[in-house]
């Protein structure tokens, strides 16, 4: 992380322990001070267009920083933040943990920004996970979750046999919901629905991103998984929000658990591993389960390395 010395109001300029000395502009430096959401969105829509991005909040500090820091992961663009506080120093550089790329202070905060900047631990970061990839789960248990309000996603295309969208509890492990695309003799089948389930869950979008449930809207596009992994995006034409039954379903990847909460119903499927359709009316702890494992973490649906527990 760099410490930059703000020039202005500094009675002496000495850079031997700064990475860089701000005069109030620079080439690689885009400036934006943040008032409200508007100027927040502004600032987001430069990541990946600038070297780096120089923030100065007024009234809402970490917020608005946090979201920044999230969206400029693997972007290219670096996050700087004015820092006019010593209170702030820590808060800003661990934002999401990772924390911007560079605070700007005066010479009165110089001193423990150098200090927190060497006492700042890294985030763990494994070389050897595949974000995303689909794996096996063992149902472990299953039990009644009251009733509760669950989102049907209805799209302006069909789903085929074995195919879903990617939704749950837990971000890092995420079922795949299949399609109401079999037939059965009570009702008839709706190849374009995904029964997705409680409001709270999240679900995958067509950009890597996710979203709660409730926050979707028609025109949105989400993506559609196989066992296989991602097969394709379709957009949502409508959602409809009713108070149903509900089951909980607990499951296992290895040592961890996730969980996803869907109505309870004969024509609300789990995608399996090898491609067929386990109805959770008759599922049973020993069923196996496709699910989408990413071990990032998420701040406003972006994912990032970082650690959360979640059940």
């Amino acid at each position: 992380m760099e410490i930059w010395l703000d020039s202005v109001g500094s009675e002496s300029i000495d850079s031997a322990d700064v990475d860089r000395i701000w005069n109030g502009s620079a080439t690689d430096v885009h400036e934006v001070k943040i008032e409200d959401s508007s100027s927040q969105k502004m600032a987001i829509s430069k990541i990946g267009m600038v070297p780096w991005l120089l923030i100065r909040c007024s009234n809402w500090t970490m917020i608005p920083l946090e979201n920044l820091v999230a969206s400029s992961r693997e972007s290219g663009t670096r996050i700087a933040a004015a820092v006019n506080k010593e209170v702030d120093i820590n808060g800003t550089i661990s934002a999401l943990e990772h924390g911007v790329d560079a605070i700007l202070v005066r010479e009165n905060l110089l001193e423990p920004a150098l200090l927190a900047a060497r006492e700042k631990s890294p985030i763990p970061v494994s070389d050897d996970v595949q974000h995303p990839q689909i794996g096996s789960a063992e149902i472990i248990s299953i039990e009644s979750g009251g009733v509760g309000e669950r989102v049907c996603i209805d799209l302006t295309s069909r789903l085929n046999e074995g195919q879903g969208i990617a939704t749950g509890s837990i971000s890092r492990m995420l079922c795949i919901v299949h399609g109401e695309t079999i037939p059965t003799e009570f009702i008839p089948t709706r190849p374009f629905r995904v029964n997705a389930g409680s409001i709270h869950s999240y679900a995958l979008m067509a950009d890597g991103t996710t979203k709660y449930l409730s926050e979707l809207n028609a025109g949105d596009e989400i993506a559609i998984l196989s066992s296989e992994g991602i097969v394709g995006n379709a957009v949502i034409g409508r959602l409809k929000i009713e108070n149903r039954p509900l089951l909980i379903i607990r499951f296992r990847v290895g040592s961890e658990q996730g969980q996803v909460i869907l109505q309870q119903a004969e024509t609300v499927r789990l995608v399996a591993p090898e491609g067929g359709a386990l109805p959770i009316t008759s599922a049973a702890s020993g069923n196996n389960i496709s699910v989408m494992i990413d071990e990032r973490v998420r701040h406003i649906g972006q994912p990032l390395e970082g650690r959360v527990k979640e059940r």
